[in-house]
């Protein structure tokens, strides 16, 4: 009789690990901490996240498997490979640069927002998106993926006395637990078709799948996709992002728009190419109809935002947000036509790496300005560059790399790279369709860029920029910057090793 004990590889899982096991110490810190030293617990936080991602650099010299069914090497519900390793820094840095900007809207909320509590969620969260992306089971993987959302519902809706952060919270949360009800149901027909929960074992066993059962499988597989569709903010499943990144706590906003989307596209890629790839015929056709509809909609969305409207700057990112998922979506549905679904793939990946950098940056420099005017309008950045030409020229470079224009040669270079996916794969109407909505999102940028070299309206304010503002902001503009000089680090990155 085989043993049922398994091994612990435990620096395969320690990234995850420690940003859990720091949560815990900062929650249970907060019982002992007075007043005074609560700042101490959100740089608590930031220094676990890096240590988190400093544990990564062990894990470079090969691939890693823990939790192995029977000590079978292919049977693992954990596994650090390149995709893992990728998307855990990604998630990771995501954490930390939010973790940044969260000390200083902490200490400017006037105690709003209750620290430990904050901390504590927010470390949760990174722990669970940390844990997704090295899933190869599907229970380990709904696991994961609600690890991380359940305490992003509680962040959106922590600020007290705040009716327009608890909407959100409750907007997001219930259209959340509708998309993982499903998401859960395709699950289960799919275990019930192949017998099975490991994602390779699965790959193998649906193909041969009884006749009976065949119709079953099919629904089980778009139910799966639904619910991972939702957490990618792919239309039609987007309409809690806009009123939830208004009523999130700014970093919780930039969390959700990097961190969350890591989450959903790690998961929908494990989904569709490690474990259905023989269904390819049904998923590929419907992650093309949602990339095309993600990004024209999400475009146009940011399209009719007016300057002068309450959290305008705001409502424009979060549209934006969508759109570049349209674009992210698109490499994933070219990996069900390409004969190399490996380099589809890796074009996601450079993506996400590139949107993660800058657009974290964006919403830094949100941040900064929010900290004088509190309604965060796009016309409130008129003139920045008066004020405080640093982020000014920053936030500029921040948006042309959205956009696709020099100097943000990052995401030029990641756009023709995603571009180059959808032809290569033969979805030449897809391409058109990106090429249109790149066009669209040029003049919603563009026009945002101008604003900030304009005249201002009577006497520029000066931005006071705190350290840890400072901190967020630098480390972005450095990474895009690094970046655009030499975009091929981002495909190297990209390179999954998941096949």
């Amino acid at each position: 009789m085989s043993s049922v004990v398994q091994s612990v590889d435990w620096l395969a899982i320690a990234p995850p690990t420690v940003t859990a096991a720091v949560g815990l110490v900062v929650l249970v810190a907060d019982l002992f901490v007075g007043k005074a030293g609560k700042a101490l617990l959100g740089w608590v936080s930031v220094a676990g996240l890096a240590a988190s991602a400093l544990l990564l650099l062990p894990l470079l010299n090969g691939d890693r498997s823990t939790f192995c069914a029977n000590g079978e090497a292919d049977l693992c519900s954990y596994t650090a490979d390149r995709f893992t390793l990728v998307i855990q820094l990604l998630v990771l840095g995501g954490a930390l640069l939010a973790a940044l900007l969260s000390v200083t809207t902490l200490k400017d909320d006037d105690k709003r927002l209750p620290e430990g509590e904050y901390w504590f969620l927010l470390l949760s969260s990174a722990a669970g998106a940390a844990l997704l992306p090295a899933s190869r089971d599907l229970a380990t993987l709904v696991v994961a993926l609600e690890v991380a959302s359940l305490p992003a519902f509680a962040l959106v809706g922590l600020r007290q006395g705040d009716r327009k952060s608890s909407e959100a919270a409750l907007k997001f949360f219930l259209s959340s637990v509708t998309a993982t009800a499903v998401s859960l149901m395709g699950v289960s027909f799919v275990y019930a078709a192949t017998g099975t929960l490991y994602l390779t074992r699965i790959a193998d066993r649906i193909q041969h799948v009884d006749g009976q059962l065949h119709t079953l499988t099919q629904t089980g597989v778009v139910l799966t996709l639904i619910g991972f569709a939702f957490k990618t903010a792919a239309v039609p499943f987007h309409f809690w992002v806009p009123d939830t990144y208004v009523g999130a706590p700014l970093p919780i906003a930039a969390y959700l728009s990097v961190v969350g989307k890591a989450v959903g596209f790690s998961g929908l890629i494990l989904v569709t190419v490690v474990a259905l790839p023989s269904y390819a015929d049904v998923w590929g056709p419907a992650l093309a109809a949602l990339a095309a509809l993600t990004m024209t909609v999400g475009n146009v969305g940011a399209l009719r935002q007016q300057a002068t409207r309450a959290y305008s700057a705001v409502r424009l990112l979060a549209w934006s947000s969508v759109g570049q998922a349209g674009y992210l979506l698109v490499p994933i549905a070219a990996a069900a036509y390409s004969e190399d679904a490996e380099k589809s793939i890796g074009s996601t990946v450079a993506y996400a790496l590139m949107y993660a950098s800058v657009n974290l940056g964006a919403f830094a420099v949100a941040a900064l300005v929010g900290r004088t005017k509190t309604l965060n309008r796009i016309c409130d950045y008129r003139g920045l560059y008066a004020s405080n030409p640093l982020a000014a020229l920053l936030l500029a470079f921040f948006l042309l790399c959205l956009a696709g224009l020099p100097p943000g040669i990052i995401g030029l270079f990641a756009k023709v790279t995603v571009f180059s996916a959808a032809v290569d794969a033969g979805l030449g109407w897809l391409a058109v369709v990106m090429a249109v909505n790149v066009v669209i999102a040029l003049f919603y940028y563009l026009q945002w860029t101008a604003l900030l070299f304009r005249a201002p309206e009577g006497e520029p304010v000066r931005h006071r920029v705190p350290a840890p503002l400072t901190a967020a902001i630098t480390l972005t503009a450095l990474l895009g910057l690094a970046l655009s000089g030499a975009p091929q680090l981002a495909l190297r990155f990209a390179d999954t090793g998941l096949f």
